[in-house]
């Protein structure tokens, strides 16, 4: 379970978080959506412990993040919005220092790898250095290195960039097995119908706030729209801005 309760963060006069709260509950998906600058990226860098709140708490699976940061981790799998990995170790190398970070038994590191590595095609590139792969390929060591030790809280933020359609699927499975097995996931995106696809639950983010949560049906309800894009564009304002760019340009055609 992730509980996040009432986190406010500022960079100089910005405020990028505030007065932010949510829960997961356990086998559950939650959606966090929200514009360009909205304070997705750095909630969730608040979940993980990579940065720290003004104020707020939060707790996972009963284990504060700021009071124990390194418990926490050890049960929390990240995947952050950019790739940054160890350009010059190869993801063979970055597997092994992760697993010996983690305390991860060898037998069980390396069945775990073997199954990422199959699943998600890596296995002619696992010799090569990070620096010179693909985003994509990039992208898919960043998520195995986030699920090698079986974390049982996922924070996934656009972990689907940069995947083709048939990888997209298998990561899209394989979070549904996780939540099957009571994992509980946060998946920030924004790929509105892969939200809807995906999550139980959104919470959509917009300056800093929680403007609105609640499952496909309650926010197409409360928004009196018939689609999670028109939802989206109604909630955080931006749908008479969309239109105004439209007619300008046809204005202008």
């Amino acid at each position: 379970m992730i509980e996040v309760d009432r986190i406010r963060k500022s960079f100089g006069r910005t405020l990028a978080v505030d007065d932010v709260s949510f829960k997961v509950d356990d086998g559950e998906i939650y959606g966090l959506l929200g514009p360009n600058g909205s304070g997705k990226s750095t909630t969730l860098k608040i979940i993980t412990g990579m940065l720290y709140s003004m104020r707020g708490r939060v707790v996972i699976d009963n284990v504060d993040v700021e009071m124990e940061p390194n418990r926490a981790k050890q049960i929390i799998g990240y995947v952050p919005e950019s790739t940054d990995l160890y350009d010059s170790l190869t993801p063979v190398d970055l597997f092994n220092m992760i697993g010996s970070i983690r305390g991860i038994p060898s037998s069980r590191l390396q069945s775990r790898a073997r199954y990422f590595i199959d699943a998600f095609k890596i296995d002619r590139y696992l010799n090569q250095y990070i620096g010179t792969l693909s985003f994509g390929n990039k992208q898919k060591v960043s998520i195995i290195s986030a699920l090698l030790h079986d974390p049982s809280v996922i924070i996934m933020d656009e972990a689907m960039n940069g995947l083709d359609p048939k990888m997209a699927r298998i990561l899209r499975e394989i979070l549904f097995e996780y939540k099957n097995r009571g994992k509980s996931i946060v998946f920030s995106t924004h790929v509105l119908p892969l939200a809807e696809m995906i999550c139980d639950r959104l919470g959509l983010i917009n300056e800093g706030r929680i403007i609105a949560e609640g499952t496909i049906d309650e926010l197409k309800e409360k928004s009196r729209q018939s689609n999670i894009e028109d939802v989206f564009l109604e909630l955080t304002e931006s749908k008479d801005e969309v239109y105004s760019v439209v007619e300008a340009l046809k204005n202008n055609g």
